[in-house]
């Protein structure tokens, strides 16, 4: 088959259908030094590529977040911005280590650390003068009794707020201590 040309249309001579041509600014040749050797040396440390392109898409995700129909507050939190309220410090809950005096020193070897003991104060008259001075105090430390002691009892040391330290500290001047597990 062979294509026939319409009688009225003459070709046209050579670059009359493109547009005309105009000037192009000068401008210096752009040369990138080193891509191809970064290429290579990100290719070779795909790790940090892995890393870097993680941080860039979470970067983008947090720059993305919604910015309309939640409050103030949330969409702070959403922006990568954690919105936190100041803690206040209790004086009161802070943690000391007691050390107490236990008059029978065979229960003291029954201790370890980590133990959780209540702290029973032991009154010079009949049964009923016992009291709980301390519950759920922690054992931190069962120190070796040291020669000739055992009649004295024997020294543990107690994890305990400071305001339950100084009422075990008192108890232990006036009162024979013992302990029981919990």
């Amino acid at each position: 088959m062979s294509l026939s040309r319409s009688a009225h249309s003459a070709p046209l001579p050579l670059g009359t259908d493109a547009p005309p041509t105009c000037e192009v600014p000068q401008f210096a040749p752009v040369r990138v030094r080193g891509g191809r050797r970064q290429l290579h040396r990100l290719l070779r440390h795909r790790r940090r590529a892995v890393a870097a392109g993680l941080a860039v898409t979470a970067a983008a995700l947090v720059a993305a977040g919604p910015r309309s129909g939640a409050g103030a507050q949330d969409a702070q939190r959403a922006r990568g911005h954690p919105v936190t309220e100041p803690v206040r410090k209790r004086h009161g809950t802070e943690l000391v280590a007691a050390p107490l005096r236990i008059a029978d020193a065979a229960t003291v070897r029954l201790l370890r650390p980590g133990d959780r003991v209540d702290v029973v104060a032991a009154g010079d008259g009949g049964a009923g003068d016992a009291s709980v001075i301390a519950r759920g105090a922690r054992v931190t430390k069962v120190p070796e009794p040291l020669e000739g002691t055992a009649a004295g009892g024997a020294l543990v040391v107690v994890s305990v707020p400071r305001a339950t330290a100084h009422r075990l500290v008192g108890a232990g001047a006036t009162t024979r201590l013992a302990v029981t597990l919990c």
